[in-house]
């Protein structure tokens, strides 16, 4: 049966690397010229366009994929995927995703329930979840929505055009308004405006010639604890 659904795409103008590899299940769509590379797994109702690149080892359940989308080494499920945009290597898009044309959903990142617009970029290590994010924004490495307060998930909104810099928080429920610009590692609980600038992060203090003595007392400590414990035994 598996020999016969994947000789039906390849007649239908579907490349598979490697059959013996590729597991696609009787309901799947794939359009032509699209190919298959070995580990990829498409299961239910799933609707390949034309011209896309799934794999190695890409798997997509119940999930919507238009013209010329590349998916490697990731995981799709019940969501929908826009023109040409790229998912991967190593990324988790959850159920009820929207991921917009000419997106880039980077390595490790991972989206749940969200609709990300045309032209963004998450490119690695980070997590959207129950957020509505805007055309052609910059995600940072290490963005966090803090989605769930450990009773209710909370929505975060992101406007176009806007800049999230690297290992921020966004506090749920918030919203990022169209153009603003989060500094890197902030830890944002309020609204920002349109065109502003939020930066949440201390103030830094350097003591100089501080370490030898620090060192100093954390070897005494260590010390003492060492001697008390013999003292004991």
């Amino acid at each position: 049966m598996r020999a016969r659904i994947l000789r039906r795409h390849m007649q239908n103008g579907v490349t598979v690397i490697d059959p013996a590899n590729t597991y696609v299940g009787a309901g799947v769509e794939i359009g032509e010229d699209s190919v298959l590379y070995p580990g990829t797994i498409l299961e239910g109702t799933t609707r390949i366009g034309a011209e896309c690149i799934l794999g190695p080892n890409a798997r997509v359940i119940d999930a919507t994929l238009a013209d010329r989308v590349s998916v490697q080494s990731s995981v799709i499920v019940e969501s929908v995927v826009e023109n040409e945009a790229a998912i991967g290597p190593f990324a988790y898009v959850r159920p009820q995703s929207h991921i917009g044309a000419r997106t880039k959903i980077g390595d490790f990142v991972e989206i749940k329930k969200s609709t990300v617009g045309d032209d963004t970029k998450i490119s690695h290590l980070s997590y959207v979840g129950d957020s509505e994010v805007g055309a052609r924004v910059n995600i940072g490495c290490g963005v966090v929505t803090v989605n769930y307060d450990g009773f209710v998930k909370h929505k975060t909104e992101i406007g176009d055009d806007s800049f999230v810099g690297s290992n921020v928080n966004l506090v749920a429920p918030i919203r990022i308004g169209k153009g603003g610009y989060v500094a890197t590692g902030s830890t944002v609980t309020d609204e920002v405006p349109a065109g502003a600038f939020a930066i949440a992060r201390s103030r830094q203090t350097t003591k100089l010639g501080y370490v030898h003595g620090l060192k100093e007392r954390l070897r005494n400590k260590l010390d003492r604890a060492v001697n008390n414990r013999n003292e004991v035994e």
